[in-house]
This record gives structure tokens, sequence and C-alpha cells, in this order.
């Protein structure tokens, strides 16, 4: 081979420009390029020509690209955040990894040992002239000339090693110890006690592994351990808990919102476990995630916005005054691996042959009851005798008539706020039969509307108090903009965070009526309308049809259409006109907007 300013010439004559990738960065390098394998030593590619000077050409524009490729490592790696501490459990995965890298690397020094030798008697031969030996190029395996090489050397190698661990000199593997935390993708203050944790598990593995070889030179049989890292499709483990999550969402294509939530909870999982195969996690990970995930501040600022689990658990620790974030957040999270976990194991993630039970089963905390409350007939009268309601007003924040109507609908149809945000014309129909309006609340994901379950979707009468304040009349001033318009196009899906930032407009509307009570939010009025419409006494499954909810009964498995079908129009109709809110006086309230209050924002309608 030829080699020179870049450039390689293979066998056939070709040039190719190539580049080292720096150890720090063959990681971040093969995240770059999206490769399966854990690290990236070299940057190679054809120049497809044998002239030097026409390959000399050709590099230019590939070695740059080479060096942007470099630069996009690099700030991966200045993203990472830097860490203080490191669990026993990513210690001993590290270590453990480096223990059966070194093995794995000798057998590939074994495999390719013929082609070693071949190399490197042609370039013994190109020196010094043509030379006599002792034995052909063996078809497998060392030579002679290579045993008697590894027979000489190695013991030197190994009490080199042991030496160090004697004195607890670490920096005899600190190539070793960078190299393992690039492959996990972690950043460790190496003035810290947990890069020198790291480094003794490091270097002990070290000489367990040449010990190990040594044993092999001498014909033990010593096996390789699977070699498990970040991202590795173990050939016992099976597929890990990040590989099963990029398949569930290609499989299911759930909401971004979805995605998001998700996609937190695996991390905090990796972050504090590392990767693993789903069949390999047992229920000592679930645990140790629960308990880290249970020191996690509730509040975090500055950089404990950006630090791993391992850390918010170890700041927590040493804050234990501090809130913690809730046992349903925590039990969120839990939920969230868990049914990645078992996603995976249904699709296939796990192994035939290898025996696997949740391990995520019976590991979630007690949750207090929720503290959300609904709202009392007197809470209810303040907020609409308030100015929104009776006389006109429109904060720019409230978003034109959303103000009005976002609240008035929820309390009358029990509907999420989200549900409201995502409600087109199309979406509020006449049922023949009876001459009465429905709103079809439906799951439109090229729209981006999502709903939180399936029983979410269902057929709701639109209330005659609804009507009376003229929900109907806004609804045909919509319809001007086409049949296809949103209601609420200011707070619709695709305008990012808009309904979250009127939800934060409404908390300050109520707090501005006197309504501070911080259990009192826009889900009360949903337990409003649900406590109201159990009050009807209306039937069961009619009640969890209209509310949104399902079970493991036929009630589960409704959508608009087939619970009009199941029930009728009519009935619903007449159970949802037994709503009331006995002494709630709406007597004042008009929807009248003032032009001048009017918002400015506009948005393009679906």
């Amino acid at each position: 081979m030829w080699v020179l300013m870049g450039l390689i010439k293979n066998r056939h004559g070709v040039y190719n420009a190539r580049k080292k990738v720096p150890p720090k960065l063959q990681a971040a390098v093969a995240t770059v390029l999206g490769q399966s394998k854990h690290k990236q030593t070299w940057l190679k590619k054809s120049l497809g020509t044998k002239d030097i000077r026409e390959a000399n050409v050709r590099a230019k524009p590939v070695l740059m690209a080479f060096d942007r490729i470099l630069a996009r490592a690099e700030g991966l790696l200045a993203d990472r955040p830097m860490r203080t501490s490191l669990t026993a459990s990513e210690i001993e995965r590290m270590a453990d990894y480096h223990f059966a890298h070194m093995l794995a690397s000798f057998d590939e020094f074994v495999r390719t040992a013929p082609s070693e030798e071949q190399e490197f008697r042609k370039l013994a031969e190109e020196q010094d002239g043509k030379q006599e030996w002792v034995e052909p190029v063996p078809e497998f395996g060392f030579s002679g000339g290579q045993m008697l090489d590894a027979t000489e050397n190695l013991p030197a190698i190994v009490a080199a090693a042991e030496a160090a661990l004697a004195r607890g000199g670490i920096q005899h593997v600190a190539h070793r110890i960078e190299e393992v935390l690039e492959i996990f993708r972690i950043r460790v203050d190496t003035r810290g006690d947990a890069y020198k944790a790291l480094g003794m598990a490091v270097l002990r593995a070290n000489v367990r592994a040449l010990r190990a070889i040594e044993q092999r030179i001498k014909g033990e049989p010593i096996e390789t351990p699977q070699l498990i890292g970040p991202g590795h499709l173990g050939e016992v483990g099976g597929e890990t808990l990040g590989g099963a999550f990029e398949g569930w969402q290609k499989a299911r294509k759930p909401a971004a919102g979805t995605i998001a939530e998700y996609k937190r909870a695996i991390d905090l999982f990796i972050e504090l476990h590392g990767d693993l195969p789903i069949a390999n996690i047992g229920k000592r990970h679930v645990r140790e995630f629960r308990q880290a995930l249970q020191e996690v501040p509730r509040k975090r600022t500055g950089e404990l916005q950006r630090a791993p689990l391992p850390e918010l658990a170890k700041w927590g620790r040493e804050h234990p005054h501090v809130p913690k974030v809730s046992a349903g957040t925590v039990n969120k999270q839990l939920g969230a691996v868990q049914a990645i976990a078992i996603w995976g194991h249904d699709n296939g993630s796990v192994p035939d042959d290898v025996a696997w039970s949740d391990p995520f089963a019976r590991m979630r905390l007690e949750e207090e009851p929720s503290e959300r409350e609904p709202f009392d007939v007197a809470e209810l009268q303040v907020l609409f005798n308030s100015p929104v309601f009776i006389g006109g007003e429109r904060p720019a924040a409230g978003q034109g008539d959303t103000a009005f109507w976002l609240p008035l609908l929820a309390l009358f149809t029990g509907a999420r706020r989200s549900e409201l945000a995502g409600l087109s014309v199309a979406d509020v129909q006449r049922d023949t039969s009876t001459g009465a309006h429905f709103l079809f609340i439906t799951e439109d994901r090229k729209l981006g509307r999502t709903l939180k379950t399936k029983p979410s979707q269902r057929a709701i009468p639109v209330h005659r108090e609804l009507i009376k304040l003229g929900f109907l009349k806004f609804v045909t001033d919509a319809r001007k903009r086409g049949e296809r318009a949103w209601l609420f196009p200011a707070i619709a899906p695709g305008t990012g965070g808009a309904l979250k930032a009127w939800t934060k407009w409404f908390g300050r509307y109520l707090d501005e009526q006197g309504l501070a009570d911080p259990n009192k939010v826009f889900h009360s009025f949903r337990h409003a309308f649900a406590d109201a419409l159990r009050a009807t006494g209306v039937n069961t499954e009619v009640h969890k049809a209209l509310f949104g909810h399902g079970d493991s009964t036929v009630s589960g498995r409704y959508g608009a259409k087939e619970m009009l079908k199941r029930f009728t129009p009519k009935v619903l109709v007449r159970a949802l006109a037994r709503l009331t809110y006995p002494g709630l006086d709406l007597s004042r309230v008009v929807c009248r907007a003032r032009k001048r209050d009017a918002p400015r924002r506009r948005v393009q309608d679906p």
C-alpha cells in the first residue's frame, strides 16, 4: 500500500482519501454517520482514479467533507453534560465492556493473522530482498514467528499492567478509559472520584483481559464474553430498549407530544443503566430506576436542567428537603419505559428462546389522590361574571373568542383543552333524526390532531346553554373560512406552544378574578362536568362514553360513530339535556367582543 498526504492506494492501484479520527471523537463520528458500530476509526472514500495528480485534485473536497464530519462530532461531544458521578452499574458495565472488547480484539487479531503475516513478509522482502522462510504462511491462525512474538512480549505487557494496578496507576489505561467513556457517550470530570473509580475498574478489567489472553496463548479455552455497549443488538440479549423505541415510533406513528414524553423516559433509563437489551432488564434495574426518579427535584434550574438522571438523583439526595417530583410523574415515566419494553417483547426484540417476564409489573408507586378539584357553583359564577364573559373583553393572550368559548365548552362537554383546540367546523354536525347538533371529537394524525386514549373519540350533543349563547352562530361564522376551518385557529394543532401559552393566560385570568386556588385549573371544568353528569343518574356506560373513558367492556371500543349507533342520538341528547349546574346564572353572559381588544395572531386553517 502507498500512503501520501491523506491518500492511500489500494491493492488495485486506486487511490482513496482517508483521515484518522481522533480517539475522543470516534464514537461521536459513528453517531454522525449513522453507523451501527460503536466507533469509527478512519474516514475513507474512494477517489476513483489511479493517477496521483488527479487523486490530489479530487481529494480536496473529500477531505473538507471529512473535516465537517469531525466538526459535527465535536459539537455532539460538547453537548454532553459534564458529570461528576457515575453509578456502580455504569462503572461495572464499562469495565465489562472493556474486558470483552480486549478479548474480542484478540479474536480479530487471530483471525487476520495470516494476512498480517503475508503483509509482514512482503515488506521484509521489499526492504531486504528475497527471504527464505521456515514455514509457509498458515491458512488459519498464527505463524510460528507470530506465536514466538506473542509468548516473548506478552509477559512483559502483563507485568506492566499488574504493576500499575498494584500502585493504583490508572494513567496506564488512560486511553482505555477515554475509549469506554466515548462509547457510552459520557463525559466525566477527570479530577473527580467517579473518574478514579472508573479508572480502577478499567485497570482491573485490563489486567484480567491480559491474563486471559496469556492463558489463551498457552492453549487454555478462554471464552470471549458478549460485547454489550450502548445501542448494541446482542446475539443473546436481543434488541435494546433504544432500538425498540425506534421500532415503536415507526410502527405506531404516535403524536409528537407522546414521542417526546416517551423519549424523555427512555433517555432517563439509559442514562442510569445504559441501552440494555430488553431481555437483560430485570427487577433490580427497574427498582434502581424508580429510586433515582424519586430523588429528582421538582424544579430544576441552571445546570440541573441538562443534568442526566444519576446527577439529578445525587443532587436530590444531597438536598433532602427540596420538593421532589410526584409519585404520578414517577409512575408515568415507569409506564412509558414499560410500554416500550412490552412492545419490544411482543414484536421480536426478545429472542424466542429467552424466558421473559415484565420487570415493571407491580413496581408503581402508590399515588396521592388527584389534587385537581372541580369548580363549585360560586366559583363558576365569579368566572362567568368577569369581563371576558359579560363585558366583551378579549385580552390578546386569550386569543379572541377562544377566551370566551373554551371555558364554556369545557363546562358543558367535559372535553379536554387539547380536544377543544383541535375542533374544526366539520366536527360540528347536525343529526337529521333528532335535529340536534353534535361535537365529534376524533383523531386525525395528518392534521396533527391526536387524542389521549382511543375511547376519547366520541360524539357529544351540543348543550342547550351553548346554543342559547350563540355557539352555532360562532360555528357558522367560522365556516365562512372554509368547511375544514379550525374553530380556534390561534391554538389549533400545528401552532407549536400556543395552547400551552393560552393555558398559562387562563391561569393568570383566574388569579385576577380572585380564583387563585392552585387546585382549580382548566381541567377542573372536566371534573365539574363529571360530577354534574353523574348527578343526572345517567347510565354508567353512557356516562363513560360521553366522558371519553373506556374499560375492558364494550365501552372501551367506542368511537364517535360507534357510540351513536350503540346508544342512538336520542338517548345521548336526553342524557345531556339533564345536565345542569343548579344555582349558576348565565343570563348576563354574551359573546360580544370589543374590536379594539381582538388579537392580531393569524393562523392558517387546515
